[in-house]
């Protein structure tokens, strides 16, 4: 089977699959992950601006695509040339498990994406379930300053391990922006700094700080965190999971000791 994948998280998952750099033959600039099997596979261009003449010339047997990653136009154009293409839809760890499972299936891999299937149902269901503490808000751009919904994954996998992530707008598409005088009416207690989508600095963070207690409210908590582990759905879930417990587990120490 020869494989082309237009997601970061899922070329990792085809890895972990167990299918190797002579089955996953075509990926974007973004496929980083796993590093020692990643550097042979060709890449085709970015997750919104994939080459389709150099996928079509892999001929891939499966092209594999996410509805939020990659743009509408680009699986229109393909699946209208006959290509076979899996599509992924996550918007919650809880998705995870019936994805890794089908996309087992759609690779040939049946017992090994049930087993990644169990693994992350496993991680899901060991976590205990905690009021959620501390309104946070996770920032994922800069200019202008974005952050994330609990209604998709990145704010979901937060919301599971028990941050309290703040929809600051609930009829919107999940990718608020947000502004100074908004962190101040929800209340924000932590800012997180993601590393991607935009790898926010320290002294960015300490920025947006002084400008809330300047309009008058209370300069919340300011963290960094991994943005793979928010936003690198399928294998990585269940590992990203156990870490963000532990990340939640260690600073909620800290913010106690502080208070």
């Amino acid at each position: 089977m020869r494989i082309v994948s237009l997601v970061p998280s899922l070329t990792e998952t085809l890895f972990a699959l167990g299918l190797t750099s002579d089955e996953v033959v075509g990926r974007t600039s973004w496929c980083i992950h796993p590093e020692n099997m990643i550097s042979d596979v060709m890449v085709i261009g970015g997750t919104k601006t994939p080459n389709l003449g150099k996928i079509r010339k892999l001929k891939p047997d499966l092209i594999v695509m996410d509805k939020e990653e990659n743009p509408l136009s680009v699986y229109q154009t393909l699946a209208k040339e006959g290509y076979q293409i899996f599509v992924s839809e996550v918007l919650s760890p809880d998705d995870v498990p019936h994805m890794l499972r089908e996309l087992g299936k759609a690779c040939n891999k049946y017992s090994e994406g049930e087993s990644l299937a169990n693994l992350c149902q496993d991680s899901l269901d060991s976590l205990k379930q905690n009021s959620p503490l501390v309104k946070t808000i996770p920032l994922i751009w800069h200019n202008p300053l974005m952050t994330v919904s609990p209604r998709r994954y990145s704010g979901a996998i937060l919301t599971k391990v028990g941050f309290d992530v703040i929809d600051t707008e609930p009829e919107g598409n999940g990718y608020p922006k947000i502004t100074i005088e908004e962190f101040i009416k929800h209340g924000i207690e932590l800012i997180m700094l993601t590393s991607e989508p935009y790898n926010f600095s320290t002294e960015e963070g300490i920025s947006i700080g002084k400008e809330i207690a300047s309009a008058g409210g209370t300069a919340p908590e300011i963290v960094h965190v991994d943005g793979e582990d928010l936003t690198w759905f399928g294998a990585r879930t269940a590992s990203a999971l156990t870490r963000l417990t532990d990340f939640r587990k260690r600073l909620f120490k800290t913010m106690r000791l502080q208070n």
